[in-house]
């Protein structure tokens, strides 16, 4: 796996505008850790090395357990590891990025309306949507993981 091109590099003025909607949700309405673990959901059901490897160290570094983390892709199984607000996130963070698949059900908007205001939906909702933006540049272009750029 190689780089195709550096598309921040060569199309700055667009990695600068996604920077600036991550700054706004940076700032916004829900907890970073929350955004972290629906990054690296959402990065898993796209199949993102680059940005799996990115938001499972930032995770780590936020204090999350490697034993939760290795749990995220199978999270409906993992009893009461995750919590309430958690799994209504990483439940609409699937039926949004599969929409094409799901359609986002009704019952899926009410069980994410009961979790969060919504404003936080919003801000969820715009996270999702970017991260799933960052992920088709990311394997679009081949972005290569940390991990993989220290191997031998």
């Amino acid at each position: 796996m190689s780089n195709r091109i550096k598309y921040a590099e060569v199309s700055p003025e667009g990695y600068k505008a996604f920077g600036g909607v991550y700054m706004t949700l940076q700032k916004g309405s829900l907890p970073k850790g929350l955004v972290d673990l629906v990054n690296l959901r959402v990065s898993q059901i796209n199949g993102c090395a680059f940005c799996i490897d990115m938001h499972t160290r930032d995770l780590i570094k936020e204090g999350v357990e490697v034993e939760k983390l290795v749990l995220v892709a199978v999270w409906r199984e993992t009893g009461t590891l995750f919590t309430n607000r958690e799994r209504a996130a990483l439940a609409w963070a699937e039926t949004v990025t599969r929409i094409c698949e799901t359609g986002v059900p009704d019952a899926e908007y009410a069980a994410a309306a009961s979790a969060f205001t919504d404003k936080e939906l919003a801000d969820l909702t715009y996270a999702i949507g970017l991260m799933n933006a960052f992920n088709r540049l990311g394997v679009s272009f081949r972005s290569m993981p940390l991990a993989a750029t220290k191997v031998a």
